[in-house]
């Protein structure tokens, strides 16, 4: 694997102010409405064991607002209902949240945050023709393009589904698009550059044959969908799967896609035996280069806190199950998982940028 030095060096990560939740969520929403941050909903367990500790897994409605990278955040009111693991994009409207779950169903509810004058209003938008919950998504020239998912809690299989919405006129619904050349997955990481979609890693879901348990196979493998033509192009492998990784991909420069840690699957099988000894998910970030086809190392996500940094400590762990957000063309990552069942409320903020 190469590891691009250029890039790493500009790859710094600094903390902006924590979510104002002594634990922190994963699956929340966010994005940019107005030049301020809005995070909301998700869910988290309130001991922050897992589960399997005292307390049972909580889901969450309350929106948070950050207005300037060094303010404080404020409680700015709620989402319709509690919620998580939505797509959260941010759209020139305000933040986009498509689908996401509950402890007892999936939805296919799709709206507009819109924060202005220190208060939020919630748009609805068309529907997803189904329920869904840790699909992918990323906007391209004005149109929303969503991947892949699961539609109940319970889903054997994960969906080979593609859809888009044109914002530009979303009361036409969303569109059913040709689905790519692999498996169905969930919790992949969409991305959009040089004119094209682009859809990284993820995880199958099947049952077991013989306990019909639960299972995932981690996925590796990436692809390109070209608008104007229509059509997928299978890309090269990632070096390892980077499933739940922060999504969209960061945009950087003309030609690459960032995409920061991720689950590879290492340990999935373990998740019961380590508990609270779980080494943490991956924290490389990798960088596509949509010109050559290849993949590269530029750095880490890794905060620098101090002189006492303790890089064991998992809450400066690499989060999974994040949206991840542009604000001012600087990447941010709030929130998250840190290892299984584990939340984080930092906010991790850098400025990718080729020197």
């Amino acid at each position: 694997m190469v590891y691009d030095l250029a890039l790493a060096q500009s790859l710094t990560w600094r903390l902006l102010p924590p979510v104002p939740d002594p634990v922190g969520f994963a699956g929340s929403v966010a994005g940019i409405s107005n030049g301020a941050m809005l995070v909301g909903g998700g869910a988290n367990f309130p001991d922050n064991v897992g589960p399997w500790g005292k307390t049972p897994k909580t889901w969450y409605d309350d929106l948070f607002v950050l207005e300037k990278p060094d303010g404080s955040w404020k409680k700015v009111g709620k989402l319709p209902r509690k919620m998580g693991y939505s797509v959260a994009l941010t759209v020139p409207d305000g933040v986009l949240c498509i689908g996401g779950a509950d402890g007892d169903r999936h939805y296919p509810d799709v709206f507009v945050l819109q924060y202005r004058h220190g208060k939020v209003t919630t748009k609805s938008l068309s529907p997803l023709p189904l329920p869904l919950a840790n699909a992918c998504g990323a906007v391209l020239n004005g149109i929303v393009y969503m991947a892949g998912g699961i539609e109940t809690p319970t889903d054997t299989t994960a969906e080979n589904l593609f859809l888009s919405l044109d914002l530009r006129q979303p009361e036409s619904g969303w569109q059913r698009l040709p689905p790519w050349p692999g498996p169905g997955r969930m919790l992949a990481v969409a991305g959009a550059q040089a004119g094209k979609f682009y859809l990284f890693s993820g995880t199958e879901v099947f049952a077991e044959p013989k306990t019909g348990a639960i299972k995932r196979r981690y996925l590796a493998d990436a692809y390109a969908y070209d608008p104007e033509q229509r059509t997928w192009t299978r890309l090269a492998d990632l070096p390892n799967p980077t499933v739940a990784a922060p999504s969209p991909a960061f945009p950087s420069g003309q030609n690459q896609l960032l995409v920061p840690g991720g689950d590879d699957g290492a340990n999935a099988d373990r998740n019961l035996i380590l508990k609270e000894n779980h080494p943490g998910f991956r924290a490389e970030v990798l960088a596509y280069n949509t010109l050559t086809n290849t993949w590269t190392v530029v750095g880490n996500v890794s905060p620098k806190t101090g002189a006492n940094d303790d890089t064991k400590k998992p809450a400066l762990w690499a989060p999974v199950t994040t949206p991840a957000v542009v604000w001012n063309g600087k990447w941010i990552l709030p929130g998250g998982e840190v290892r299984p069942g584990l939340r984080t409320n930092r906010v991790l903020i850098t400025s990718p940028q080729k020197q």
